[in-house]
């Protein structure tokens, strides 16, 4: 089933945290251009003023406007890596998001049945593990409801036949067992 999220933080410590991290890194890695040219524009200029200090007059003023579009070019560009990273990183909280979802509904007693993942989200391996391990568990749970169900037959069948002083221990034993099937019931 295809659908579209409409909010892209799901996790923001997550998403931010990333997204910060991953721009730093390409901040600081991309700092070392602006300053090479900004060397290289410096020794031409001092190159420049021995021959004619006009020429090197233009030239720094030229550098200083290529420094200043150089710093708006990173800037623009680091929040693109931004914007990019917040997008890559929502295709990963997204379906965690959705699977602590899952679990959470789970543990309360409540199904919402198959877990599908959106088109394009990361891990859609997870979402067939969780499919498969939760009919496992269900499958498993419904042996066991099965037998504690007769179980239980058999042990009020032996409260027929026990003396008076152990029906109590026996009767306590059946409360017992139609509490674990009455939560069996439930999921």
């Amino acid at each position: 089933m295809a659908y579209k999220r409409s909010i892209y933080l799901v996790n923001p410590k997550f998403q931010l945290s990333f997204s910060f991290k991953i721009c730093l890194l390409v901040f600081i890695s991309s700092l070392i251009y602006p300053f090479t040219i900004y060397d290289l524009l410096t020794n031409f200029i001092s190159f420049a003023a021995q021959k004619s200090p006009e020429l090197a007059q233009q030239f720094q003023d030229k550098r200083q406007a290529l420094i200043v579009i150089l710093a708006l070019w990173q800037l623009g560009f680091t929040v693109l890596v931004f914007i990019i990273c917040i997008f890559i990183s929502h295709k990963i909280a997204g379906p965690l998001y959705k699977l602590q979802k899952f679990f959470q509904s789970y543990r309360e007693g409540n199904s919402l049945g198959q877990l599908y993942f959106r088109k394009g989200d990361y891990f859609p391996e997870l979402a067939e593990d969780y499919n498969d391990t939760i009919e496992f568990v269900n499958e498993i749970r419904q042996s066991d409801a099965v037998y504690l169900a007769e179980v239980s037959s058999y042990m009020k069948n032996l409260t027929l036949v026990v003396p008076e002083d152990k029906k109590v221990v026996i009767e306590e034993i059946n409360n017992r067992i139609g509490e674990m099937l009455s939560r069996f019931e439930k999921n």
